[in-house]
């Protein structure tokens, strides 16, 4: 999920998995408002992404790699690997194992859906890149072509997968490694609802110009696509609308399918086209629906969808069974208004929809707004990334069928109340939890509550009201460190419960993530070899509700002789274009160990985007496992960004050091003028009145654009027809150094816009 042209915002992950993303954020403690808790049920996770609860109390999770896990019920620590589908998935950027389902009927029907950015080219077998994307291509230069891929497993009764997946669906082109898959969900007609993002370039207005290696229309693979004529990048969210005999791709759009074939649902909008996934799609011309959610009761479905420069949106199908399309205009629009780097273009899908029948979206929010006012979120980056509505909870009467939605960029969920008329009241919107680590799904759960998924901070988090609230562990362990033999004394008899019940207890007395040693309050526990563990107790109240509390033990080398990390190349004064290759290098070593081998040393490249000096957020790029070198390819982005560089040593008793670089990049001006002064020019996704300078990393892929016709002297109708570097209209440049560019206008004696 990335906005602002960012995983998304990573996923994922993006900010989010940021412009639609997923970002990777330490893990932070939230804020919710008085009465309520917030509590991580789940943790220890890697980039989760999703949750299901299924009737038998077991919790399937499924992580960004490609990882799907089960656990018996929340209070079970060790999780079971239901499916490895890491060789297929795609784990870059926002890309990866991005949505889950489970069968309403399990197990009665034992599937779990699952989707996932296919690691391979349109028509191809994984895996294509891996984890990664080489230069060239370049992620953001020509892109690496992935697809997205919807597949069933049949779970056996220990909840583990079985017989390999079941392929339902293949499609979602995507050349830029943002806007992949989302959301697959079951309606309450029993028919699977599924949706992708555009899979288009979130740094410039994209209609295929760079190489068009999905082959839309136009022009074949490999052909350049240029206005008005061009149906490809982010208009692919528009492909349903294509002439006659053209590929429709899911794109950008909802579909409702059979889930047990993934053919499209009888009385489907477009039922009787002769195009298979068109009669599959009831809603389109979006950017990146990444989550979306039936309300309770209805066939009404809710969808957040990720902007690009300015605008969030909430949107709502009333009637996902019927056969009424709705069109949400993107990239025509951006919120309710046009989307100037698509409408100066004069793009005729475009200009066929303007006026015609947007469907405009229920909900907005601006980028550089409060959702609710004082609501403490920070402003700027946003990436929507939940919805879920509430369903019998204990909360206040005040949020009886309330709508909950998440941007996991700005760390906040909120409520929005309903009004007199008994839909959410875009009016009444107050936050509900702040400062959560990248939330990326909401859903409710046991107890009515509502969970998110903090990909952040590898965890699962439970928001709940009184009556009950969960209990507080206490442990101390005497001694905590010392030479082997090393018998240490535990205490528990510490932790309580607010209600005053009866805790149960369990403890993980050898640190290997199963609390199955011990089931008294003070344990006593002898480790005879040299390491370094994290001793965990669990204790659990008469309801159900449990917490966890760890400390560490320390058999013979101390933590004082942790790693000592030093990043060789590059240093922080290296600058960097975008394309440009990187060398870096590095080594670890402590007083035990001596040089650590390149085996326990890992890097991870991290894109720090900013909308002020202080308010940046992260999206992973890329990572290398037991390296002492190697190099990375700076990705194109909009300014202002930098680069992290982190390196992480773990030496043989598992204690870690990292240590970051920043690389920031070099940067050029570009100064835009017109004649005469004043015309209105678009730059990327945002307009404004000549002359203006915009500063740009060196390298960088932009979009510009001379919409035509314009009133400027005295008011007179002016045509565009000539840029300063012979470009045309609307043309991408390399913003290899600082320079200047003038768009021309000419009086204009004819009639309408050319």
């Amino acid at each position: 999920m990335r906005s602002r042209r960012t995983f998304a915002r990573p996923l994922l992950v993006a900010a989010a998995l940021a412009a639609g993303a997923l970002a990777a954020l330490p893990t932070t403690t939230a804020a919710v408002p008085a009465g309520f808790t917030d509590t991580a049920v789940i943790s220890g996770l890697t980039s989760p992404t999703n949750a299901v609860f299924a009737p038998n109390g077991r919790v399937f999770v499924s992580e960004k790699s490609g990882l799907v896990k089960t656990f018996d019920s929340l209070s079970d620590t060790t999780a079971t690997i239901t499916a490895d589908l890491r060789t297929q998935t795609q784990d870059f950027w926002d890309r990866g194992l991005l949505g889950m389902a489970l069968d309403p009927a399990y197990p009665t029907r034992p599937y779990l859906y699952v989707l996932y950015t296919y690691d391979a080219l349109p028509g191809g077998t994984a895996p294509q890149w891996g984890d990664t994307c080489p230069t060239p291509p370049g992620a953001t230069e020509d892109g690496c072509l992935v697809t997205g891929r919807l597949s069933r497993l049949t779970l056996g009764a220990n909840g583990v997968a079985t017989g390999g997946e079941q392929v339902l669906l293949t499609d979602w082109c995507q050349q830029f490694p943002s806007h992949s898959v989302g959301t697959v969900t079951f309606g309450p007609d029993g028919a699977l609802y599924v949706g992708g993002g555009d899979g288009a370039s979130f740094n410039y207005a994209d209609w295929g110009q760079r190489g068009n290696p999905c082959a839309d229309p136009p022009g074949a693979a490999g052909t350049n696509l240029a206005p008005p004529d061009a149906r490809g990048g982010a208009l692919r969210s528009q492909s349903v609308r294509r002439p006659a005999g053209e590929p429709v791709l899911l794109n950008g759009a909802i579909s409702r399918l059979n889930p047990d074939t993934g053919a499209p649902m009888p009385g489907n909008p477009f039922a009787s086209s002769a195009n298979t996934n068109a009669r599959r799609i009831v809603a389109y011309g979006f950017r990146n629906e990444f989550r979306f959610a039936f309300r309770p009761g209805t066939n009404e479905l809710w969808a957040g969808d990720v902007g690009w420069n300015t605008w969030e949106e909430i949107n709502r199908i009333p009637n996902a069974t019927d056969n009424v399309a709705e069109n949400f205009g993107w990239p025509c629009y951006e919120g309710a208004a046009r989307q100037s780097g698509y409408d100066g273009a004069n793009l005729n899908l475009c200009e066929s929809l303007y006026g015609t029948g947007q469907t405009a979206p229920y909900y907005t929010y601006n980028h550089t707004a409060s959702v609710a006012a004082g609501d403490g979120c920070p402003t700027g980056g946003s990436s929507i990334s939940g919805i879920a509505f509430e369903t019998d909870s204990n909360y206040p009467a005040a949020y009886d069928g309330a709508l909950f939605f998440a941007d996991s960029s700005r760390g906040c969920i909120w409520a929005m109340r309903r009004g007199t008329n008994g839909q959410p009241d875009p009016a009444n919107v107050t936050p509900l939890v702040t400062g959560a680590s990248v939330p990326v799904q909401l859903l409710t759960g046991p107890g009515g509550d509502l969970y998110y998924v903090a990909l952040g901070a590898g965890e699962l988090h439970r928001v709940s009201y009184p009556p009950n609230l969960p209990p507080t562990a206490r442990t101390a362990a005497t001694p905590s460190s010392g030479a082997a033999p090393l018998t240490v004394q535990f205490n528990g008899s510490g932790s309580s419960d607010p209600e005053g019940g009866a805790l149960t207890y369990a403890w993980d007395l050898d640190g290997d993530g199963a609390y199955d040693d011990a089931t008294i309050a003070n344990p006593k526990y002898t480790y005879v070899a040299q390491a370094a563990v994290s001793v965990g107790l669990q204790v659990t109240d008469p309801v159900g509700q449990t917490a966890t509390k760890t400390v560490p033990v320390t058999v013979g080398n101390p933590p004082s002789n942790a790693p000592v990390v030093t990043i060789d190349d590059p240093t922080a004064t290296t600058q960097w274009s975008v394309g440009e290759t990187i060398p870096f290098a590095g080594r670890a070593g402590d007083a035990q160990d001596g040089t650590l081998p390149p085996s326990a040393l890992t890097w991870q490249l991290t894109l720090q985007h900013c909308t002020t000096p202080t308010n940046c957020h992260a999206h992973n790029v890329q990572s290398w496992n037991g390296v002492a070198s190697g190099s990375l390819v700076a990705p194109d982005h909009e300014y202002p960004s930098y680069l992290d560089l982190t390196l992480t040593a773990t030496d043989t008793d598992g204690h870690k050091t990292s240590k970051t670089v920043r690389l920031n990049p070099r940067t050029v001006v570009l100064t835009f003028q017109s004649s005469p002064n004043g015309a209105r020019l678009v730059i990327n996704g945002s307009e404004q009145a000549a002359p203006f300078t915009r500063t740009v990393i060196a390298g960088s892929n932009n979009t510009v654009s001379a919409p035509s016709p314009q009133n400027l002297t005295f008011g007179m109708s002016y045509r565009w027809s000539s840029w300063s570097d012979a470009g045309a209209q609307t043309h991408n440049i390399i913003a290899s150094a600082s320079a200047t560019y003038r768009a021309n206008f000419q009086m204009n004696f004819g009639i309408g816009r050319n």
